[in-house]
């Protein structure tokens, strides 16, 4: 049964959703799944994020094909997908375009989904997949009494928070069906809810000396429970609302590809580095790229470390300025594109596509 904090709670980064109030009722995988047994232990994926690339020269020309090396890494081949062969920590290329279960409630669609495909008991890889789709979008929270007019009177609000011992956890909410089973469960009429960016919940989650965040805590088991120290690891690396991965995760439109392209110059980057080769003991790194099935070669770049990591290969993230952006495509003329957070959603630009944001100002 969800219960409701009886203390003041720092609610400072809170504010009234312009939405409505709930009162009280082409694939991203480079390669093939990845076996059972590469999975993380729960409390690591982060972990892997934030391991040290080794302090080397790092060549645009030794990994996956950008350039050639004596005997470079293959590089990931795209391949076509069905959203049935995707499991987590990886999602379809695509995102969800199924945006309610309840009317009038919008749902984080893409964080409702990796939830809905945990298991009865998720590995570290599937609850990895769960908290990268929780950097973005919104998510619900429950408060006791009028969430709305307690915040426009000024009032600390009475957060939906449990207990496990001495530890607290913030309740959190991914769709309007979620909200739903916790109503139901609970019976309890004099309670209401409001979305809220994740960000800034996960942040006063880090705030207010709490245990961690649960999400979707009566769906299970559609339910997982983020530990502080991972959602602090997450967010020492996570730009201000995530606008880039945002938009990926909406449902493609007209103009989706500008917006990507819009975003771009401003989000923060990765690439994931590996080793290329290897000749008389001394190691050759590079950044990865994947390959079309007719040869086209894509720079894949990301979101967050933990869009590298969640590919579950050997590579490590490394922040990649918008600046090493242009002088790959400058210095690489035979490079197609970009793929854009492979482990998906996902989105593919073309050479020609970048051309303009690319350029010189």
């Amino acid at each position: 049964m969800a219960l409701f904090s009886r203390r003041k709670n720092d609610s400072s980064d809170l504010t009234p959703a312009e939405g409505p109030i709930a009162e009280g009722t082409d694939a991203p995988v480079d390669n093939e799944p990845p076996a059972a047994e590469a999975t993380e232990a729960a409390a690591e994926p982060q972990a892997q994020a934030e391991a040290a690339v080794p302090q080397v020269n790092i060549s645009m020309t030794s990994f996956g094909g950008l350039g050639s090396t004596p005997t470079p890494a293959p590089p990931a081949t795209l391949r076509p997908e069905k959203p049935e062969d995707v499991v987590l920590p990886l999602a379809p290329s695509d995102p969800p375009t199924n945006l309610e279960t309840i009317s009038g409630l919008r749902d984080n669609a893409v964080l409702r989904d990796a939830l809905a495909a945990l298991g009865e008991q998720p590995t570290g890889a599937e609850l990895l997949g769960v908290t990268r789709q929780l950097l973005q979008g919104h998510v619900y929270l429950r408060v006791r009494g009028d969430a709305r007019a307690q915040i426009a009177a000024g009032e600390s609000l009475q957060l939906g928070i449990v207990s496990d011992g001495d530890r607290q956890f913030m309740l959190a909410y991914s769709s309007g069906r979620s909200l739903r089973d916790a109503f139901q469960k609970d019976n309890d009429a004099n309670t209401s809810a409001f979305a809220q960016p994740a960000h800034a919940v996960i942040n006063n989650v880090l705030k207010g000396n709490l245990a961690g965040l649960i999400l979707d805590n009566d769906s299970a088991p559609a339910r997982a429970v983020i530990p502080t120290d991972v959602l602090t690891r997450a967010m020492s690396q996570v730009e201000e609302e995530m606008k880039l991965k945002t938009i990926l995760c909406e449902p493609r439109a007209e103009d989706t590809k500008e917006k990507v392209l819009a975003a771009l110059r401003d989000a923060r980057l990765w690439v994931a580095v590996g080793v290329a080769s290897e000749k008389d003991g001394e190691k050759q790194y590079g950044i990865a790229e994947a390959h079309t099935r007719d040869g086209r070669r894509l720079l894949q770049i990301f979101t967050h470390p933990l869009e590298v990591v969640a590919l579950q290969r050997p590579e490590q993230p490394m922040p990649f300025a918008f600046d090493k952006l242009q002088s790959a495509f400058s210095e690489h003329g035979n490079l197609a594109g970009v793929v854009i957070d492979p482990a998906g959603p996902s989105i593919r630009l073309t050479r020609d596509e970048l051309a303009a944001v690319l350029a010189d100002v």
